[in-house]
């Protein structure tokens, strides 16, 4: 049984969240697990009164400061920076009354679609954007071509040890316009991406072969999925 697998890149830059619309660790490497990144988006702020809503939680759409805050894994808890430089452990009253949420951890993480996301570096310059951590992604891969990635929605890619499911393009937000190291907004980058790639930019994927991924790992792109996993595994 023969599969057609093409290198399309290699990764550039890993982002882990540990807590939701918060700040992200840059990471030389990864343990991906069914449900993503080993402690990524695990921790997150639900908004008081939110008791019946679907999305509770406290994101920079309505927060964009929240980008400010920089949380870190420290002895087996996350402990947040705050602007002003206090550091709190996740769970400390202090820090949920500094926010006005409650802090809520999910052992599956808190994603808003899929447990990874994936980006090149040639999109995110497409749009004019000069940080990649405004899409807020999990992989940045270097890649050719104008956004190569939109055409691996329903392959399967191997990166290190794991495989990846392409599932579909992500569809962008105001998230987008926040500077991520001010807050501040620039609605300039959400309207390139609407623009230039009808809302989309980057892809979701579900985890199909745990593994370890590393900054300079080759990105397979295996179109064929059933006879990829077969082999693959």
């Amino acid at each position: 049984m023969s599969t057609v697998s093409t290198v399309v890149g290699r990764v550039a830059a890993l982002h882990r969240y540990p807590v939701k619309s918060m700040a992200g660790e840059p990471l030389d490497h990864a343990d991906v697990a069914w449900h993503g990144l080993a402690e990524d988006r695990r921790w997150g702020f639900v908004r008081e009164g939110q008791t019946r809503n679907g999305f509770p939680w406290l994101t920079l759409r309505q927060r964009p400061e929240l980008v400010r805050y920089r949380p870190r894994l420290a002895e087996g808890t996350v402990v947040v920076r705050t602007p002003s430089g206090h550091e709190h452990d996740v769970a400390d009253p202090a820090l949920a009354a500094e926010l006005g949420g409650r802090p809520m951890k999910l052992d599956r993480g808190a994603f808003d679609s899929a447990p990874v996301s994936l980006i090149t570096a040639r999109s995110v310059a497409a749009v004019g954007a000069t940080d990649e951590r405004r899409f807020r992604p999990n992989v940045l891969v270097d890649a050719e071509g104008e956004f190569p990635e939109a055409a691996w929605v329903g392959a399967a890619l191997a990166i290190g040890q794991a495989v990846l499911r392409v599932d579909r393009e992500d569809r962008r937000c105001g998230v987008v316009s926040v500077d991520p190291d001010t807050g501040r907004r620039d609605p300039a980058v959400l309207r390139a991406v609407a623009t230039l790639h009808d809302m989309t930019l980057g892809v979701y994927a579900s985890v199909v072969k745990p593994g370890r991924i590393s900054v300079g790992d080759r990105v397979v792109l295996v179109a064929d999925r059933a006879r990829a996993f077969a082999q693959l595994w």
